[in-house]
Formats: structure tokens, sequence, C-alpha cells
């Protein structure tokens, strides 16, 4: 078990948005979508890589083309002006493994985003963080999706359980359903996204269909994990906003025999990232849902008798 590695893109301590309590949260990497609103691009691959934070780099000021003079691959270059951000070629970045750039560079401008942890490395973060937790915190396991990392994930989970750690996950439950409940045995509490309850209009902006996970819900609501499920529903303008996809939402989690939905308002925090990760944010320009639409979706869920909790406004 301590010889098996898992490949995390951040770990955040004082999380109080990823279950009960204060909690700190892993963001493991590898994820099977590809959402379009995603505010965590760097997590969809299960490999390192690099990002460029644009707003770090000193080539306009200084003129410095350290990472230039190191790339092996030729893929980061001076514009035709001399001037302004450093141009760089994504797609020979993308067989790159030994990142000589972010070696060159003084400025923390070009990144290694993903690092290599042991079950007990992690541990000992917890252990580190587990007296803030309060008698109702724990560890989050978040990404990308820490279930596409199933034996590492397994592992560190069975370790938080023998040293009484409460665990929760956020995970997008779009796997096997043998690899999903696998994992799952190991949580206390979790998070699954139900994004669209169309199977076409789930694929159109996350890049895959939602039967896995609608099974996989199912599956989990009638098992006998003892753990406590909340479904999630980010709410995205122009995709899943409509009374018929939320009333469809809602009736299917009824009918799974759970009874708590978390509506989530989009956000544009993931932009950045994107840049970063040199891609264009389809979502750039699009505005958070107004408090009067979010409240009419909690009405809309509530007549189905089920309980809806809003943003932040969480028991948990």
């Amino acid at each position: 078990m301590d010889e098996l590695k898992g490949l995390v893109f951040d770990v955040q301590s004082y999380s109080v948005h990823d279950g009960p309590g204060c909690r700190t949260t892993v963001f493991f990497m590898g994820c099977p979508l590809r959402c379009e609103w995603c505010a965590n691009p760097e997590g969809w691959q299960a490999k390192q890589r690099m990002m460029y934070r644009i707003s770090k780099c000193v080539h306009d000021k200084e003129g410095c083309i350290r990472c230039v003079k190191r790339c092996p691959h030729q893929a980061v270059s001076v514009g035709e002006d001399g001037k302004g951000t450093l141009e760089i070629d994504w797609e020979k970045c993308k067989t790159c493994d030994t990142f000589e750039c972010t070696q060159a560079c003084l400025k923390e401008s070009m990144v290694i985003c993903g690092k290599w942890h042991t079950v007990p490395s992690l541990m000992k973060i917890f252990e580190r963080d587990r007296h803030y937790w309060g008698n109702t915190g724990g560890v989050t396991l978040s990404g990308g999706d820490a279930v596409a990392q199933k034996d590492f994930t397994r592992a560190l989970l069975k370790r938080c359980q023998e040293a009484y750690i409460h665990t929760a996950i956020e995970t997008s439950a779009c796997f096997p359903q043998e690899q999903f409940l696998s994992v799952l045995q190991y949580v206390n509490f979790a998070f699954v996204d139900i994004k669209h309850m169309d199977a076409a209009k789930h694929k159109e902006q996350t890049g895959v269909s939602n039967e896995r996970i609608l099974e996989n819900v199912k599956a989990l609501a009638q098992d006998s994990w003892p753990g406590r499920l909340i479904i999630r529903i980010p709410v995205i303008p122009g995709f899943n906003d409509n009374d018929e996809n939320i009333v469809a939402t809602a009736k299917f989690v009824k009918d799974a025999g759970l009874s708590e939905i978390n509506v989530l308002p989009f956000h544009r925090l993931g932009d950045s990232k994107w840049k970063q990760c040199g891609m264009v944010y389809p979502y750039r320009e699009q505005e958070s849902p107004e408090p009067e639409q979010m409240e009419k979706i909690q009405k809309l869920i509530q007549a189905q008798g089920l309980i809806c909790y809003t943003g932040s406004d969480t028991p948990f």
C-alpha cells in the first residue's frame, strides 16, 4: 500500500464547501468528462503537464527568454515584435515529460502541474491538519476525479478509515460500476453531479453520455452503502437550467430513493486556468444565473418533495 503513488494537482487545507465541517481537500488528476465550464481543466489528464501563468512572466518587461532556450521541442518562442507574452505550441507540449522550461523559469510563470504522492505522504498532511477539522470535518477527495486512480484512492481511503478520519468524495460517477462501488465503500459522504438528464445534451458539453452516471447513482442509492449521497446540479444558463430538465432531474433523484439536491450557480472561476493550459474558455462571456432563477429552480425541486440547498447555503 505504501508503495502506491497517486498524481495530485493540489491539496487545500481549511476547505469549508467540500463536505461537512472544515476539511482538507485533495485534487486528483484524471477525469472522464470534459465539461465546457470546468473550473479545473488542469486535472483532466492523469499525467503531469506544464501550465503557463502569464501574469508572472517577465518576458515583456525584462526580455527574459530562459525558457525559450531550454525547451528541447522548440515549443516556446518569441512573437514577431519581440514583445508581449511568449508564444507556445501546445501540441508539442503534450508529448513533453521533462519540463525543462519550468526548470529554467525563475518567476514560476511556467510550472509543472501534478505531484506524485504516496499514502504516507498524504496521511502526514492529514495528521497536520486534523486538529483544525473539529468534530465534523475530515478529508475530501476531488479533482479531476479520484475514482480514476482507483487503486491508490482505495488505499488512501482505507488508511483514513483506519485512522478514524471522516472521508468525502466529489466524483463524476462516470466509471464502470464495479470500480465506482469499490472506491465508494470507503467513503462516508459523496457528492455526485447530474449535469443533464438528456443523454445527447449531456454529451454535447461534457464529452460523454450520462447513462453510466445515472446507473451508478441508482446503484449506490440502492446498495447497502451507509454513507450520505448528495446530488449536485451545476446550473449552467442555456444548457440545463430549463424547467423540464430540472423537474426531470428531481424526479430521477426521488425515484432513486434519495432526498437531497444541492444546486450550484455557474461561475467563471475556471477562465484563468483554461488560459494557463493554452485553451479558450467557452463560457468566458457567460454571466452567473440571477438569484431569482436559482430560487425558481429551488422551488421546482422542492415541489417534487425533495430538500434543495442553493449554493453554499447548506447544513454540510
